[in-house]
């Protein structure tokens, strides 16, 4: 088991650079970028934006004898800078690193991601790291608790219907399932503003935010309150998508063990049917769907939350990376790619290990990463 976890970390190396490699390629041939964003902001109010531009207007003043040929050629690499002084623009390449070609900033980025140093966001005058954990725990929060409540909605029920394969109720609860798989998180968080936070109907729950505006003046009990009156609504739009795929999951995988030749020997030994459920078929059909908790908790923190946070404006990770993607905030969108890769990866591995712990029979050892 320790040569498989060390192939394994070793492999993290090479599949985190080609994941770098890929969406650094991906933004840079993307139009626009953080100087096209400067130059509108320029635009649109000069006094406010060139105040955060290196160099003074006396050094703009000396305008070189082929002011107009780099004018055009400036203009000609970024949307908006015709009639702009090309010592701006030479000031903006410099701010945000774009004076050095592609492979240059490139290997800068990744030897500063291996000392975890993501640098400071271009457009909130705070690092990545600082800004990372101030919004984590908005994040954290609403992954762990739907994470939670999906699996203890899911698993009860998926045993339940593979008990009662072909009743009533595995039918019209299949009817549900699917209603809940085929509408999609955001849609369904739009439903719920519209009809308990004030929308047209009801007005039971608030609409934004995490915390009310005097949560300083509560008291801890009615913080706690305060905290899960605001959780509901989000909580249930994520929840609504992810229960059926894991109900499903955890019905197909009961009735798979159900039908094995070693339940069959149990039931004709005289055991009850909870022993020969809960004693024999529980460890084994549970094994795929417990060990995949790692990977589903990081799947809703880092990739369900997105447009909910964005509904209900919560401040979390998901807004964060919609913002710095909208506003090409490169340290953001790159730095947060880097790490939560890279958490990623290490709970897939965490996920393989949960196998062995669940079920020792397994051997990774005896197969090639």
């Amino acid at each position: 088991m320790l040569a498989y976890i060390v192939r394994r970390l070793l492999l993290i190396l090479p599949t985190l650079f080609g994941i770098m490699v890929i969406n650094f390629v991906i933004v840079q041939a993307a139009p626009g970028g953080p100087v096209e964003r400067m130059i509108a902001e320029i635009r649109g109010t000069a006094v406010d934006a060139t105040a955060r531009i290196t160099g003074s207007q006396s050094e703009q003043a000396q305008a070189p004898t082929n002011l107009q040929n780099r004018e055009s050629d400036a203009a000609s690499r970024y949307r908006g800078a015709r009639g702009l002084p090309p010592e701006l623009i030479a000031d903006l390449e410099r701010q945000f690193g774009f004076d050095k070609p592609p492979l240059e900033r490139f290997t800068q980025m990744i030897g500063n991601y291996i000392v975890f140093d993501f640098g400071d966001s271009f457009f909130r005058n705070r690092s990545v790291v600082d800004l990372v954990l101030e919004k984590m725990p908005v994040s954290i929060s609403l992954g762990l608790w739907t994470t939670l409540l999906v699996y203890l909605i899911s698993i009860p029920l998926g045993i339940r219907k593979a008990v009662r394969d072909g009743s009533a109720f595995d039918i019209w609860s299949s009817a549900v399932v699917i209603i809940g798989y085929a509408i999609p998180g955001f849609l369904f968080a739009i439903l719920l503003v519209v009809l308990f936070a004030g929308g047209s109907f009801l007005d039971w729950f608030p609409l934004r935010g995490l915390t009310s505006s005097n949560w300083d003046e509560l008291s801890w009990t009615q913080k706690i309150g305060d905290y899960f009156w605001h959780m509901v609504l989000p909580i249930s739009a994520m929840v609504i998508g992810g229960f059926a795929s894991l109900t499903m999951l955890t019905k197909n995988s009961f009735l798979e063990e159900i039908n094995k030749q070693y339940v069959i020997t149990a039931r004709a030994k005289g055991l009850t049917e909870n022993r020969v459920l809960y004693g024999h078929v529980f460890r084994n059909a549970m094994l795929i769907v417990v060990a995949g908790f790692p990977s589903a908790f990081i799947g809703v923190l880092f990739t369900g939350s997105l447009l909910i946070e964005v509904i209900f404006s919560l401040d979390g990770l998901g807004l964060l990376g919609f913002e710095a993607a909208i506003n090409r905030d490169y340290p953001i969108m790159f730095g947060t790619l880097y790490f939560f890769t890279l958490l990623g990866l290490l709970l897939n591995l965490l996920g393989d290990l949960m196998y062995v712990f669940i079920d020792p029979r397994i051997d990774f050892e005896s197969r090639e990463v």
